[in-house]
């Protein structure tokens, strides 16, 4: 199935949730991507896996990574350049994904049942033209950090070439924050947050459009140097 076919099946019944116009103006008209190299290659900011990594990624080979979680719908796409081969897409790598939902909850951590349960992870392969898409919410926040999504890039044999963070605009954070599923806007800025505030301008994502209705679209390209 073509990635177009599968975001458009895959967000039906979500209830009106991803705009996909920023996605489809990205593609040219044989569905290949019109930025498939990058003018500043940059190897992205190399972060923490945080303290609530994927434990067992192989087993959340998904698009959806929603689960049973509430909230904004997010789809982000990824687009993984080599730095070693021009900037060109990165093919065939392993992208795992995880981020914590809008009360700032991560499965398979914390009290209660939290620890059984396996939302806002997944795992894709890298396309021919260096890309990923995953559907998701917008993620909350945690006391004493900035709003993040965490990304690490696997090559041959599944050995880690980077382990980044992804940042977001505050004023898309406080809109969305302001609405139910979510506790409001007591987060870290993006510049006193320990992570971003060396790297924030590589660590914001590269467009974050669509309205609380439709949901939103996050796009972001990740230099990785293999």
């Amino acid at each position: 199935m073509k990635r177009k076919e599968f975001l458009t099946k895959g967000i039906v019944g979500l209830g009106g949730v991803v705009a996909l116009t920023s996605f489809i103006a990205s593609k040219g008209k044989d569905g290949e991507s019109l930025n498939d190299t990058a003018e500043d290659c940059t190897v992205s900011p190399r972060e923490t896996r945080g303290p609530f990594p994927n434990k067992t990624p192989s087993d959340y080979v998904r698009e959806n990574i929603i689960g049973d979680r509430k909230g904004i719908a997010l789809l982000m796409t990824l687009t993984l350049l080599n730095k070693s081969d021009g900037c060109k897409p990165l093919a065939n790598a392993e992208v795992d994904v995880w981020h914590c939902d809008g009360q700032g909850n991560y499965s398979e951590y914390g009290g209660g049942d939290m620890k059984k349960k396996h939302f806002l992870r997944g795992r894709q392969t890298t396309d021919v033209h260096g890309k990923v898409s995953f559907i998701s919410i917008f993620p909350g926040y945690y006391r004493g950090r900035a709003p993040h999504i965490h990304v690490e890039v696997l090559g041959e044999t599944d050995k880690s070439a980077l382990v980044t963070q992804i940042a977001f605009p505050e004023d898309i954070c406080n809109t969305i924050y302001a609405t139910e599923n979510y506790q409001g806007t007591d987060y870290v800025s993006n510049t006193r947050d320990g992570v971003f505030r060396d790297s924030l301008d590589q660590n914001m994502a590269d467009a974050v459009t669509g309205s609380l209705k439709d949901g939103y679209t996050l796009l972001k390209s990740i230099v990785v140097d293999t």
